[in-house]
């Protein structure tokens, strides 16, 4: 395909993610208020309230919340055009790999950000619970909005790592027996991650985070030795179909 037809095509596309994120940043309108709402409520639990600190601050939380919520619903089909973009340049394997991992990411991201808030009540509690008796707790919401996304992205992220991994293992860059060489590592920086992305360290918001984070990596682990295996097959009866070929060859002096 010639370089404009490929930047006709890159446009249209992102013309397409463009609309379908505005389209569902229109229904984030929609669900602004019940969302704060519940926010809202889950602070009221812990005897906090949100504070709007100007008269204008309302309008730029709806727009900031509307956006979040288009994105995380628009992600699917944002995904899908990427890979509907790369595909054509793909061999057929390729092809089936690269959308196995969309269908895969997709569901995990949206799954990390629903963990991302079930643990927020847990985090809130923990803040809560550093209040001295006798006070109250007035949570700026301008304040309070980014570190909601900045927790739920984390877990959304978080839940993409093992997908990463069995790409890089795909690709011959993470071998499987790497990976388990150095084991105590790749624990040690999943319980770091947990102990980062839980706000305040709290010790429930990291193991809430941990658990799946540890569930998912062995699964992909398990997907590299299986894969590991395949590929050590095919090179196995790649240099057998080698040697049978060298051995039936033509000698020289006999040509």
């Amino acid at each position: 395909m010639p370089l404009k037809a490929h930047l006709i095509e890159a446009r249209n596309r992102l013309f397409i993610c463009l609309g379908v994120l505005l389209l569902a940043m229109i229904g984030g309108f929609f669900l602004y208020r019940p969302v704060m709402e519940f926010l809202g409520h889950q602070l009221s639990e812990q005897g906090a309230t949100l504070n709007y600190a100007s008269a204008v601050s309302p309008l730029d939380l709806m727009i900031k919340v509307s956006l979040w919520i288009g994105l995380v619903i628009s992600s699917p089909v944002i995904l899908w055009q990427l890979w509907a973009f790369i595909v054509p340049g793909l061999h057929k394997k390729e092809r089936r790999i690269s959308l196995a991992f969309v269908c895969v990411a997709v569901p995990l991201f949206v799954g990390g950000v629903a963990l991302g808030v079930y643990v927020l009540p847990h985090a809130t509690q923990f803040f809560a619970s550093l209040v001295p008796e006798g006070q109250s707790q007035i949570i700026e919401a301008g304040a309070y909005i980014p570190f909601v996304v900045r927790l739920t992205l984390a877990f959304g992220v978080a839940m993409l790592i093992p997908v990463l991994m069995v790409g890089l293992n795909l690709v011959g860059i993470l071998p499987a027996r790497t990976v388990v060489k150095h084991w105590r590592i790749t624990v040690f920086v999943i319980a770091l991650f947990a102990a980062v992305a839980a706000p305040g360290g709290e010790a429930m918001t990291m193991i809430i985070l941990a658990v799946p984070l540890f569930t998912l990596f062995g699964a992909a682990l398990g997907l590299c030795f299986v894969f590991d295996k395949r590929k050590a097959k095919r090179a196995q009866a790649q240099a057998e179909e080698t040697a049978e070929t060298a051995d039936t060859a033509q000698p020289l002096e006999e040509l």
